[in-house]
């Protein structure tokens, strides 16, 4: 069975940083393109980041290149995004699947709720 785990949410400052991290188990993690999605209040989920199996290759949405920095460890099947300079439009309920274009499992984490505002 898939679990997706994500953590290390919370409330911060614009400016300021966080780092989330994906819990990943039932499938093949270290073969897996992973990526991070979020959805904001009333919006569609969007995917923010994208790194293939091995690490080498990644890729950002426009509004977070720069800023945002996707990672994996594949010895402990876990997935990260080193969020900085954040703003308040990063806003949003952050989530993590497998796929590097699009989401290979129907079902989703319960996410984990970033908050940015002073």
């Amino acid at each position: 069975q898939v679990q997706l785990v994500e953590s290390g949410g919370g409330l911060v400052q614009p400016g300021g940083s966080l780092r989330l991290s994906c819990a990943a188990s039932g499938f093949s993690f270290s073969s897996a393109a992973m990526s991070w999605y979020r959805q904001a209040p009333g919006k569609e989920r969007e995917q923010v980041a994208a790194l293939t199996d091995t690490g080498r290759s990644a890729n950002y949405a426009n509004s977070v290149k720069g800023r945002f920095t996707i990672s994996r460890d594949n010895a402990k099947n876990t997935a990260y995004l080193q969020m900085s300079s954040l703003k308040p439009e990063d806003t949003a309920v952050y989530y993590c699947n497998a796929g590097f274009f699009k989401p290979v499992f129907s079902s989703w984490g319960q996410g984990t709720q970033v908050t940015v505002s002073s």
